[in-house]
């Protein structure tokens, strides 16, 4: 059977680049899913930071931003939120989960000939103890993404970075080592984020500041969930940045579908909170692919 499907155009998914990234990958896949479910055509528009695919949808230069939220081994993706709260204007559209791999890519021909790794602090993390245990010697330079710095490596045969396996394949870089994460069961939480509001799914993501940092202030918002039954499965602390001691609540609601009550719970928390902002209520995909 043949499926017509009326192709849109005008779909972009702003990402973190250059090409070869774990959010390029997830965006790859979420274009894919655009195109055969909803005959949507979506194409890839890098960016050279996190913070910057947000923005791009801010200001219109995208329909739609992929970035990373949580990995299951370093955690939260800190940039991801603290950017997502300064812009209001964008909303969870949908999650969608994907395992990660890492490899150290290099030109050298043994790991103790490697002086130098480059890599994402995510991916650095996510590796350190295999680091610590096979290049304590080596110096450990943050980049702006896995594949920012594989361009250097064919002129630095001492350098090595950790990077996607199929970037080896995109830069014709050797894999001096593959699967060097720390835990094999490694993967990582990506919001698909946009102008529209979503209004349905299984889970709901929220953030709130408190009037004042004073005993009890968390004690009751939470309260507030837990009387009625519905269950938190996360709760984050991040930083105002505008003076010490005061933070934004970050908060994932499993959606029990009893939507009178979510909504009871969400006008009473207004009560006791300073500012609410519901970033989403959205479900979850999955993808069951090889990144390797």
């Amino acid at each position: 059977m043949v499926v017509d499907l009326k192709i849109n155009m005008g779909i972009t998914l702003a990402h973190l680049g250059p090409k070869g990234t774990n959010t390029e990958t997830a965006a790859q896949q979420y274009a894919q899913y655009l195109t055969t479910a909803k005959g949507e055509l979506a194409t890839l528009y890098p960016c050279p930071s996190i913070a910057q695919s947000l923005h791009c949808v801010a200001e219109k230069q995208a329909t739609l931003a992929v970035v990373p939220v949580e990995n299951s081994t370093e955690g939260t993706v800190t940039v991801t939120l603290d950017t997502l709260w300064q812009l209001p204007e964008l909303h969870i559209q949908t999650e969608i989960i994907l395992p990660i791999y890492h490899a150290l890519l290099s030109c050298g021909v043994s790991l103790e000939g490697i002086k130098t790794v480059y890599s994402h602090p995510q991916a650095l993390a996510q590796c350190q103890l295999w680091l610590e245990t096979h290049l304590p010697q080596a110096q450990i330079i943050p980049s702006n993404s896995t594949t920012e710095a594989l361009q250097h490596l064919n002129l630095e045969p001492t350098s090595a970075a950790i990077a996607p396996p199929r970037a080896a394949l995109l830069y014709d870089l050797p894999i001096l080592i593959e699967d060097i994460n720390d835990y094999p069961d490694n993967c990582t939480r990506f919001w698909i984020l946009g102008s529209t509001p979503s209004t349905r799914g299984d889970r709901i993501s929220l953030g709130f500041s408190v009037p004042a940092n004073v005993p009890g202030a968390l004690v009751q918002p939470l309260q507030i969930f837990a009387e009625r039954g519905i269950n938190l499965s996360k709760i984050e602390s991040r930083p105002t940045k505008r003076t010490l001691g005061e933070y934004v609540f970050f908060l994932d609601i499993e959606s029990n579908g009893d939507t009178d009550q979510i909504q009871e719970a969400l006008e009473a928390l207004s009560q006791y909170t300073k500012v609410v902002r519901v970033f989403g209520h959205y479900d979850i995909l999955g993808f069951n692919l090889p990144l390797r």
